[in-house]
This record gives C-alpha cells, structure tokens and sequence, in this order.
C-alpha cells in the first residue's frame, strides 16, 4: 500500500455544503477522515454539475437530507487508500462513479448488467457502507455524503468498487463529465439502441444526456438523427416510412416515453428509456405494439460497469472517436460554485466544469 504525507491522517479542506434545501451552497472548513476498509480517499481536481445535483438540493420529490455535500460528476487523483483496496494507489487517476461494481455479486458476474447490488445507486443514504458513518465533519457534526460519491469537496471518500481508474495522459478537466451523464446518454445508444449504420435515430430531450445519446448515434454511423426537445407533436411532421429505426427518451416525462415507444418501426424498431420519471408515474401502450415486433428497452447508467467499461469510453474519447469539448459551456472556480446552479436552474448551456485549484 502506498503512503502519502497524509495517509491516515485526518484532512481539513474547503468544501460546498448545502446546509438546507434550495439555499446556495456554503463555503466551509471541513475535516475529511481517512478512509477505511475498501475505502478511498482522493483530491477532487474538477467537477461538474449534473441535474441530479440539481433535484436532491431543491428536495421537492424526495426526503431531505441537510446537511450535506453534493456533487458527483468528477475527476481526481487517489491520495490514499483504505485496508484491503489492491487495485488503486496513491497517485492513480480516477473518475468517482454514483453506482458502483463490487466484482462479486450476481449483476457484477453478468455480462448483462451493471446494476450492482451492493454499491448501485442509492440517494437517500448519507453514510459509509463500512461503518454506518460520514467521513465529513465540521467541528465535530457529522455532513452527510451524497451518491457516495460528494464531489463538491477538495477531497472525498469513496469505496473503492465506485472509482474508475483512468489513463494518466487523460485530460481531467475533460474526461470529468464521463463520470455520469455522457456516459448515461452514449451508452444507451451504443450499449442498449444499437443503431446500425445507416439508420434513423430519433432522440427526446436534448440536454447533455440527449446530445450524449446523439453523438452516440453519429458514432455508430446514423444517417438521419432526429432532436426532439419540449414538444412531442413537433415530431409528427418527422415521421418517415413508417417509423424510426431506433429512438432513446432522455426527458423521463411520461408522454415521451409513449412518443418514443410508438415511433419506432415495426419489425425491427427499438425504444430505449433513459429518463427517469416519478417513481408512482405508470403508463399504458396497446399490446399490438410490442407484438408488431417493437421492442422496448430500460437502461441504468448506459448499461456500462464503471470499473470495467469506463476506461474504454476515456480511450474513445482519447482517440477521438468521440467528441467531448461540445459538451462543456461554461467553466467556474470552486468559489463560484453557486453560479453553475443558476446556469442549470436558467437552462443554459450543457456542463459547466468546477476548477477546485482556481
């Protein structure tokens, strides 16, 4: 195990804590303990907004939990790491992922999911696994972790089976925005849709996981890919030969996910689902289009394993197949971390990237 001047020792830094619901986030001192069994603790370099951020901080669907530090689109290096972690050191690269691949369990051992039971996505708790407890504190109060992961902190601890470990040539300030959304929206078309060259793709919802999804399409060869954004109705207009070949909904409102399903070919059309809806949302479809052979798909972080699978985007990216800088609108220092806020409640742009160092 690898040591640094550091390791084991309790970390004081700056972090944005969110100290209740909807109110701006707050520069404070906090102390980062050290990390403990298949733990790891790492320097955040850079970090970026995602919307999910966005709907746990506002707390309007869900239980708040304050206080707590959110974030978890982001890019750091390993400074230390906990007893028994044997893939990570000091000093390696890595992307913080909100679910995880523990290797063991029964999804881990599918080459059909990722949806790993042990460390998948879990919003409501604000705590270590190992312990029960946070690694955050200020003056001795506990400040609840968020998605594992809390990446709106100088350093953070995260268990070992939610980092991706990156080349170390991979720009950080880039490659940051894999960690989530990017990765979401390619993967569902590259992993899940399958377009095949040629074919017409159709996508609703065009933030960063709807553009995401396209480029995933203009990588696999499309020839036609359909934007649709607030209005389903738009789409009528684009409909040709009856159908698209494969569509991807990106908003998570229920009458696009009927739009997306319905507007495939018969035959051999394919819908994937990628936005997530209210948890009691339902809704209905005649049988007759699934058995005009339609098929309808679900998918949970692009289907890729984070440890397995990630570094191959960072590769497509490095040899670029696939085209990042687009993405990225707006850059802040980590003091101004509230404005990237305003820019996702405002609507405008994709990612903006947060410079810890500046």
């Amino acid at each position: 195990m690898s040591t640094t001047s550091t390791s084991g020792l309790v970390i004081p830094c700056k972090a944005a804590v969110a100290w209740e619901a909807g109110k701006p986030l707050v520069m404070e001192r906090v102390e980062v303990a050290p990390p403990q069994a298949m733990e790891v603790r790492m320097k955040v370099k850079y970090t970026s907004l995602c919307h999910t951020d966005l709907y746990f901080w506002e707390a309007k669907g869900q239980t708040p939990l304050f206080p707590r530090i959110f974030g978890h689109e982001a890019a750091g290096i390993v400074e230390s790491v906990g007893e028994g972690v044997k893939d990570l050191q000091a000093g390696d690269h890595v992307l913080p992922v909100f679910t995880g691949e523990c290797g063991e369990c029964g999804h881990c051992k599918s080459e059909e999911s990722n949806m790993c039971d042990l460390l998948r996505i879990n919003t409501d708790r604000g705590v270590m696994l190992h312990d029960g407890k946070t690694r955050f504190s200020i003056n001795g109060t506990p400040i609840n972790h968020f998605l594992g992961t809390s990446t709106f902190s100088e350093y953070t601890v995260v268990h070992s089976g939610c980092l991706s470990k990156l080349n170390p040539l991979a720009p950080l300030d880039k490659v940051c925005i894999l960690s989530c959304g990017i990765s979401t929206g390619l993967g569902a078309t590259l992993n899940v849709a399958k377009p095949k060259r040629g074919s017409s793709v159709a996508v609703f919802g065009l933030g960063a996981v709807g553009l995401a999804a396209a480029e995933g399409a203009r990588i696999a060869g499309a020839s036609r890919i359909i934007g649709i954004d607030l209005n389903p109705m738009r789409f009528e207009e684009e409909m040709t030969n009856g159908g698209v070949d494969r569509s991807v909904e990106c908003t998570g409102n229920i009458n696009a996910m009927i739009s997306a399903f319905e507007c495939v070919h018969d035959g051999w059309g394919v819908a994937v689902l990628v936005g997530v809806p209210n948890k009691d949302a339902t809704f209905m479809t005649k049988p007759i289009n699934l058995l005009n052979e339609r098929t309808l798909r679900g998918t949970f972080f692009g289907n890729y394993k984070p440890r397995t699978d990630l570094p191959s985007v960072v590769d497509m990216y490095m040899s670029k197949k696939l085209q990042l800088d687009k993405f990225i609108t707006h850059r802040v220092p980590f003091s101004d971390i509230n404005k990237a806020f305003d820019y996702m409640l405002k609507g405008e742009g994709l990612r903006c990237i947060i410079s810890m160092e500046d």
